[in-house]
Protein backbone atom coordinates (compact mmCIF):
# COMPACT_ATOMS: atom_id res chain seq x y z
CA UNK A 1 0.00 0.00 0.00
CA UNK A 2 1.41 3.36 -1.04
CA UNK A 3 2.44 5.48 1.92
CA UNK A 4 2.57 2.69 4.47
CA UNK A 5 6.03 1.38 5.47
CA UNK A 6 4.77 -2.05 6.50
CA UNK A 7 7.62 -2.84 8.88
CA UNK A 8 6.73 0.13 11.07
CA UNK A 9 3.17 -0.68 12.16
CA UNK A 10 1.24 -3.36 13.99
CA UNK A 11 -1.07 -5.62 12.01
CA UNK A 12 -4.21 -3.90 13.29
CA UNK A 13 -2.82 -0.50 12.31
CA UNK A 14 -2.03 -1.73 8.81
CA UNK A 15 -5.53 -3.12 8.43
CA UNK A 16 -7.00 0.23 9.50
CA UNK A 17 -4.83 2.13 7.00
CA UNK A 18 -5.77 -0.23 4.19
CA UNK A 19 -9.46 0.03 5.01
CA UNK A 20 -9.38 3.84 4.98
CA UNK A 21 -7.36 4.10 1.77
CA UNK A 22 -9.45 1.45 0.03
CA UNK A 23 -12.64 3.38 0.79
CA UNK A 24 -10.92 6.61 -0.27
CA UNK A 25 -9.87 5.02 -3.57
CA UNK A 26 -13.44 3.98 -4.33
CA UNK A 27 -14.65 7.52 -3.69
CA UNK A 28 -11.90 9.48 -5.45
CA UNK A 29 -10.21 6.91 -7.68
CA UNK A 30 -10.90 8.86 -10.89
CA UNK A 31 -9.99 12.28 -9.46
CA UNK A 32 -6.39 13.61 -9.59
CA UNK A 33 -5.11 14.10 -6.06
CA UNK A 34 -4.28 17.75 -6.70
CA UNK A 35 -7.94 18.40 -7.57
CA UNK A 36 -9.35 17.03 -4.30
CA UNK A 37 -10.45 19.95 -2.12
CA UNK A 38 -10.58 20.16 1.66
CA UNK A 39 -14.38 20.37 1.58
CA UNK A 40 -14.60 17.09 -0.31
CA UNK A 41 -12.29 15.44 2.21
CA UNK A 42 -14.40 16.76 5.08
CA UNK A 43 -17.58 15.34 3.52
CA UNK A 44 -15.85 12.02 2.92
CA UNK A 45 -14.49 11.75 6.47
CA UNK A 46 -17.82 12.77 7.96
CA UNK A 47 -19.54 10.04 5.95
CA UNK A 48 -17.16 7.20 6.85
CA UNK A 49 -16.91 8.16 10.54
CA UNK A 50 -20.57 8.91 11.22
CA UNK A 51 -21.53 7.58 14.68
CA UNK A 52 -17.93 6.49 15.32
CA UNK A 53 -15.91 7.25 18.43
CA UNK A 54 -13.72 10.41 18.46
CA UNK A 55 -10.60 8.26 18.46
CA UNK A 56 -11.71 6.49 15.27
CA UNK A 57 -12.45 9.82 13.59
CA UNK A 58 -8.99 11.16 14.44
CA UNK A 59 -7.40 7.94 13.20
CA UNK A 60 -9.13 8.14 9.80
CA UNK A 61 -8.02 11.76 9.48
CA UNK A 62 -4.44 10.75 10.35
CA UNK A 63 -4.48 7.92 7.78
CA UNK A 64 -5.44 10.26 4.94
CA UNK A 65 -3.08 13.00 6.07
CA UNK A 66 -0.16 10.54 6.15
CA UNK A 67 -1.10 9.32 2.67
CA UNK A 68 -1.15 12.83 1.20
CA UNK A 69 2.12 13.72 2.91
CA UNK A 70 3.74 10.60 1.48
CA UNK A 71 2.61 11.52 -2.04
CA UNK A 72 3.74 15.12 -1.52
CA UNK A 73 7.19 14.11 -0.29
CA UNK A 74 7.84 11.37 -2.84
CA UNK A 75 5.69 11.72 -5.96
CA UNK A 76 3.94 15.07 -6.49
CA UNK A 77 6.33 17.50 -4.84
CA UNK A 78 4.14 20.58 -5.29
CA UNK A 79 1.00 18.90 -3.96
CA UNK A 80 -0.92 20.73 -1.24
CA UNK A 81 -2.21 18.42 1.47
CA UNK A 82 -5.96 19.20 1.69
CA UNK A 83 -6.03 17.86 5.26
CA UNK A 84 -3.80 20.71 6.42
CA UNK A 85 -6.71 23.15 6.26
CA UNK A 86 -7.65 24.83 9.58
CA UNK A 87 -11.22 23.62 9.12
CA UNK A 88 -10.21 19.95 8.99
CA UNK A 89 -7.60 20.25 11.72
CA UNK A 90 -10.18 21.75 14.05
CA UNK A 91 -12.80 19.13 13.18
CA UNK A 92 -10.43 16.21 13.78
CA UNK A 93 -8.08 17.73 16.34
CA UNK A 94 -6.36 15.21 18.59
CA UNK A 95 -7.06 15.44 22.29
CA UNK A 96 -4.34 16.85 24.51
CA UNK A 97 -2.37 14.07 26.21
CA UNK A 98 -4.07 13.04 29.42
CA UNK A 99 -2.00 12.95 32.59
CA UNK A 100 -2.91 10.90 35.59
CA UNK A 101 -2.64 11.57 39.28
CA UNK A 102 -0.21 9.23 40.96
CA UNK A 103 -1.60 6.80 43.54
CA UNK A 104 0.95 6.54 46.34
CA UNK A 105 2.60 3.19 46.99
CA UNK A 106 1.26 3.12 50.55
CA UNK A 107 -2.30 3.35 49.19
CA UNK A 108 -1.73 0.56 46.65
CA UNK A 109 -0.12 -1.58 49.37
CA UNK A 110 -3.11 -1.06 51.65
CA UNK A 111 -5.54 -1.97 48.87
CA UNK A 112 -3.66 -5.19 48.17
CA UNK A 113 -3.17 -6.16 51.84
CA UNK A 114 -6.85 -5.57 52.62
CA UNK A 115 -7.95 -7.79 49.73
CA UNK A 116 -8.28 -11.14 51.47
CA UNK A 117 -9.36 -13.44 48.63
CA UNK A 118 -6.23 -15.01 47.11
CA UNK A 119 -7.46 -14.86 43.50
CA UNK A 120 -8.42 -11.20 43.74
CA UNK A 121 -5.22 -10.18 45.50
CA UNK A 122 -3.07 -11.90 42.89
CA UNK A 123 -4.90 -10.14 40.08
CA UNK A 124 -4.31 -6.78 41.75
CA UNK A 125 -0.63 -7.56 42.30
CA UNK A 126 -0.05 -8.65 38.71
CA UNK A 127 -1.36 -5.27 37.53
CA UNK A 128 0.28 -3.13 40.23
CA UNK A 129 3.59 -5.02 40.56
CA UNK A 130 3.89 -6.49 37.06
CA UNK A 131 2.41 -3.67 34.98
CA UNK A 132 -0.06 -6.02 33.31
CA UNK A 133 -3.24 -5.05 31.51
CA UNK A 134 -6.45 -6.58 32.84
CA UNK A 135 -6.95 -8.47 29.57
CA UNK A 136 -3.45 -9.98 29.85
CA UNK A 137 -4.16 -11.14 33.40
CA UNK A 138 -7.39 -12.84 32.34
CA UNK A 139 -5.66 -14.69 29.46
CA UNK A 140 -2.96 -16.27 31.66
CA UNK A 141 -2.92 -20.07 31.79
CA UNK A 142 -1.08 -22.52 34.03
CA UNK A 143 1.56 -23.18 31.36
CA UNK A 144 2.34 -19.45 31.10
CA UNK A 145 4.02 -19.46 34.52
CA UNK A 146 7.78 -19.86 34.19
CA UNK A 147 9.31 -19.24 37.62
CA UNK A 148 9.38 -15.41 37.97
CA UNK A 149 8.39 -14.86 34.35
CA UNK A 150 4.96 -14.95 32.75
CA UNK A 151 4.58 -15.67 29.03
CA UNK A 152 2.01 -13.54 27.23
CA UNK A 153 0.83 -15.26 24.08
CA UNK A 154 -0.64 -13.24 21.21
CA UNK A 155 -0.06 -9.90 22.99
CA UNK A 156 -1.49 -6.52 22.02
CA UNK A 157 1.80 -5.52 20.36
CA UNK A 158 1.33 -8.08 17.59
CA UNK A 159 4.48 -9.99 18.59
CA UNK A 160 4.35 -13.76 18.93
CA UNK A 161 4.76 -13.46 22.70
CA UNK A 162 6.04 -11.17 25.45
CA UNK A 163 7.51 -11.73 28.90
CA UNK A 164 6.32 -10.18 32.15
CA UNK A 165 8.72 -10.17 35.11
CA UNK A 166 7.16 -10.28 38.58
CA UNK A 167 8.57 -10.10 42.14
CA UNK A 168 9.57 -13.40 43.74
CA UNK A 169 6.96 -13.19 46.51
CA UNK A 170 4.19 -12.66 43.95
CA UNK A 171 5.56 -15.46 41.79
CA UNK A 172 5.63 -17.89 44.72
CA UNK A 173 2.03 -17.12 45.69
CA UNK A 174 0.92 -17.37 42.07
CA UNK A 175 2.51 -20.80 41.66
CA UNK A 176 0.90 -22.07 44.87
CA UNK A 177 -2.48 -20.75 43.74
CA UNK A 178 -2.10 -22.28 40.26
CA UNK A 179 -1.14 -25.70 41.63
CA UNK A 180 -4.20 -25.80 43.84
CA UNK A 181 -6.61 -24.34 41.29
CA UNK A 182 -5.57 -25.68 37.85
CA UNK A 183 -5.71 -29.29 36.72
CA UNK A 184 -4.44 -28.91 33.15
CA UNK A 185 -1.70 -26.78 31.59
CA UNK A 186 -4.21 -24.88 29.44
CA UNK A 187 -6.49 -23.98 32.35
CA UNK A 188 -7.03 -20.25 32.85
CA UNK A 189 -5.68 -18.91 36.12
CA UNK A 190 -8.54 -16.43 36.45
CA UNK A 191 -11.59 -17.72 34.53
CA UNK A 192 -13.82 -14.70 35.05
CA UNK A 193 -15.26 -12.03 32.75
CA UNK A 194 -13.90 -8.52 32.14
CA UNK A 195 -16.90 -7.09 33.97
CA UNK A 196 -16.22 -9.25 37.01
CA UNK A 197 -12.54 -8.30 37.00
CA UNK A 198 -13.31 -4.58 36.78
CA UNK A 199 -15.77 -4.99 39.64
CA UNK A 200 -13.07 -6.64 41.76
CA UNK A 201 -10.75 -3.67 41.15
CA UNK A 202 -13.47 -1.12 41.86
CA UNK A 203 -14.43 -2.82 45.14
CA UNK A 204 -10.76 -2.96 46.14
CA UNK A 205 -10.52 0.79 45.65
CA UNK A 206 -13.58 1.31 47.82
CA UNK A 207 -11.66 -0.26 50.72
CA UNK A 208 -9.61 2.97 50.88
CA UNK A 209 -12.33 5.27 49.51
CA UNK A 210 -10.88 5.90 46.06
CA UNK A 211 -12.20 5.26 42.57
CA UNK A 212 -9.91 2.59 41.16
CA UNK A 213 -9.78 1.20 37.63
CA UNK A 214 -7.60 -1.64 36.30
CA UNK A 215 -5.37 0.66 34.25
CA UNK A 216 -4.70 2.81 37.33
CA UNK A 217 -2.74 -0.13 38.71
CA UNK A 218 -0.69 -0.52 35.52
CA UNK A 219 0.04 3.22 35.50
CA UNK A 220 1.06 2.99 39.16
CA UNK A 221 3.64 0.32 38.34
CA UNK A 222 5.22 2.64 35.76
CA UNK A 223 5.17 5.81 37.85
CA UNK A 224 6.44 4.10 41.00
CA UNK A 225 9.31 2.55 39.02
CA UNK A 226 10.14 5.93 37.49
CA UNK A 227 10.24 7.67 40.89
CA UNK A 228 12.38 4.87 42.27
CA UNK A 229 15.08 5.65 39.70
CA UNK A 230 14.36 2.96 37.10
CA UNK A 231 15.43 4.22 33.62
CA UNK A 232 12.49 5.06 31.39
CA UNK A 233 13.81 2.66 28.74
CA UNK A 234 13.42 -0.23 31.22
CA UNK A 235 9.96 0.97 32.24
CA UNK A 236 8.93 1.21 28.59
CA UNK A 237 10.42 -2.01 27.22
CA UNK A 238 10.32 -4.31 30.25
CA UNK A 239 7.52 -3.21 32.59
CA UNK A 240 4.96 -1.75 30.18
CA UNK A 241 6.27 -3.40 26.99
CA UNK A 242 5.53 -0.33 24.86
CA UNK A 243 6.83 0.11 21.34
CA UNK A 244 7.42 3.86 21.77
CA UNK A 245 8.82 5.84 24.70
CA UNK A 246 6.27 8.60 24.02
CA UNK A 247 3.48 6.18 24.98
CA UNK A 248 5.25 5.40 28.26
CA UNK A 249 5.67 9.08 29.10
CA UNK A 250 1.90 9.57 28.97
CA UNK A 251 1.53 6.93 31.68
CA UNK A 252 3.65 8.73 34.24
CA UNK A 253 1.72 10.68 36.85
CA UNK A 254 1.90 14.42 37.40
CA UNK A 255 4.43 15.86 39.83
CA UNK A 256 3.20 18.63 42.13
CA UNK A 257 5.36 21.55 43.31
CA UNK A 258 6.02 20.10 46.75
CA UNK A 259 7.26 16.83 45.29
CA UNK A 260 9.36 18.66 42.69
CA UNK A 261 11.12 20.70 45.39
CA UNK A 262 11.70 17.56 47.45
CA UNK A 263 13.39 15.86 44.49
CA UNK A 264 15.63 18.88 43.89
CA UNK A 265 16.58 19.03 47.59
CA UNK A 266 17.45 15.33 47.62
CA UNK A 267 19.41 15.64 44.40
CA UNK A 268 21.65 18.46 45.65
CA UNK A 269 21.72 17.66 49.36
Amino acid sequence: MVGIPSGTFKKNTLRAYKSTLSTFSKEFGDTPLENIASGSILSFLSKITDDRKPGTKRARYAHLSAFFNFVKNNIILDLTNPLDSPMLKKSFRAKSPQHWDFIEKETIDEIIFRTTKTRNRLMLELMARGGMRIGEVLKLTYKDICDRKLILRDPKSGRENEIVFIPKRVADRLKDYARSFCKNSDDLLFPISYEAARSIVAKAGMLVNIKLRPHDLRRHSATYASRSGVPIEVISKVILRHVNLSTTQRYLGKINETEAMSWIDNLYR
